[in-house]
């Protein structure tokens, strides 16, 4: 491999991690946004997303949000969520 398709590799790669970053970080405002959403079905939808993702920043977004929620099945299914996530972290 030559060094100019090398540079054009690794700029491919660079390129390609920043952009999944900026999409990663859309997606988690979106989907932020839609836990607190007047939609019911809106949230249970956001709590899926946040469920296939564990971390610190999720353990803290479903705090804030179980302390929210008025409806006792939405809140109970946040607060399982959060159990098991503290669970794994």
């Amino acid at each position: 491999m030559s060094a100019k398709a090398a540079r054009l590799v690794a700029a491919g790669f660079v390129g390609g991690v920043a952009a999944g970053g900026l999409v990663w970080s859309q997606l988690q405002r979106q989907f932020r946004r839609d836990l607190f959403s007047s939609s019911p079905f809106r949230r249970v939808a956001a709590l899926g997303f946040l469920r296939a993702r564990p971390s610190l920043a999720t353990a803290q977004i479903l705090r804030e949000y179980i302390a929210w929620e008025q409806r006792p099945l939405l809140r109970a299914r946040g607060a399982r969520m959060l159990k098991r996530l503290e669970a794994s972290l």
